[in-house]
């Protein structure tokens, strides 16, 4: 990339605080942007930014994307070449009872990203989708090229939702998007409502863990740094028009505008119980498992596939979940001070 200012919204997130990281290591300029809010514990979020904070080349700016004035402020003052907009209401349990959080965060705060970006032009805007898009689809492995008109909770609606409004922002003023659909993402300095956190802390406690589809449930759980690095590929690869697109037999995953979807995921679901027997291993402690139903508004499995990932920018995630959760596991002791 000649030019090298970019900005990370949700820059104190688990994803944003990895991408900022690896964007400064490689010299980049990145602004930051959070607005802290209490989802879940703000200390954890503030470690994060001291860290992105000791470099040089990181500005942080605390806003809400629901604020359009400040927000139309910055991207006025710093002219961004590249935005990567991480920040969102996370989590789809959260969504099912507190379903105005989504609305105001994830479709207001991302209609003002576009805005920006439509008044004050970057070069790519690649955002976070998410895995659960795909809802009730079954047809094994995920691909970004199958119709997902059918989710299962309000917080893939609005996922689904950002990918719409992008293509219509693509269509009308050109502005070239990028989705990424995560899958289950983990790691250090991982998000405490994640099942990876939760069972970590529950265990080492000596309290039970709630294993939900009685440990039947298959994710495809997918490093950090995997998450990552595909990030940083795609960045300076600005989404393009399919010149093939046909509205006769419409590609949900490409268009006539210059707008793309990814998948970004493992590539090899893990059965959960399988995912606890590594964790018990890395931590030397046996759970206590509450075995119990799917969970509303769950699914049994998710599995992506990479296709697009590796031909457009040859790379394909597969770290190991026993390398993955071991970093984790180093991590969390040594952050919570446990011998």
């Amino acid at each position: 990339m000649s030019s090298n200012r970019i900005l990370v919204t949700g820059a104190a997130g688990f994803i944003g605080f990895h991408l900022s990281k690896q964007l400064l290591a490689k010299g980049f300029e990145v602004a930051g942007l959070d607005n802290l809010n209490d989802y879940y514990e703000v200390g954890l979020k503030e470690s994060r930014l001291a860290i992105l904070k000791s470099q040089p080349n990181f500005s942080f700016y605390k806003i809400d994307l629901q604020s359009k004035t400040e927000l139309d402020t910055l991207f006025a003052q710093k002219k961004f070449d590249y935005v990567v907009n991480l920040a969102a209401q996370a989590g789809v349990r959260y969504s099912i009872t507190n379903p105005y959080a989504y609305l105001e965060s994830n479709l207001t705060g991302f209609l003002n990203i576009l805005e920006a970006c439509r008044n004050y032009p970057v070069k790519h805007l690649v955002y976070a989708s998410s895995s659960s898009v795909y809802g009730a689809n079954r047809k094994m492995p995920f691909s970004v090229h199958d119709n997902v008109d059918h989710p299962l909770a309000l917080y893939a609606v609005t996922k689904k939702s950002n990918e719409l409004m992008a293509h219509a922002y693509s269509n009308l003023y050109q502005i070239p998007t990028t989705g990424l659909r995560f899958f289950t993402v983990y790691g250090p300095y991982g998000r405490p409502d994640m099942a990876l956190f939760l069972f970590t802390k529950a265990i080492l406690e000596g309290k039970p863990i709630d294993v939900f589809n009685h440990g039947k449930m298959k994710r495809d759980f997918t490093y950090v740094d995997d998450i990552v690095e595909g990030i940083v590929r795609l960045i300076p690869k600005s989404s393009t028009a399919n010149p093939a697109w046909s509205g006769m037999n419409p590609d949900p995953a490409t268009s006539f505008a210059p707008y793309k979807i990814y998948n970004i995921g493992n590539n090899s679901p893990v059965e959960l119980m399988h995912f606890i027997e590594v964790l018990e291993d890395k931590l030397g402690k046996k759970a206590i498992k509450n075995l119990l139903p799917l969970q509303e508004g769950d699914v049994p499995e998710t599995y992506a596939n990479v296709d697009d990932l590796i031909h457009d920018v040859d790379f394909k995630p597969s770290t190991s979940i026993e390398y993955g959760i071991g970093q984790f596991v180093n991590w969390y002791k040594e952050y919570y001070k446990i011998k």
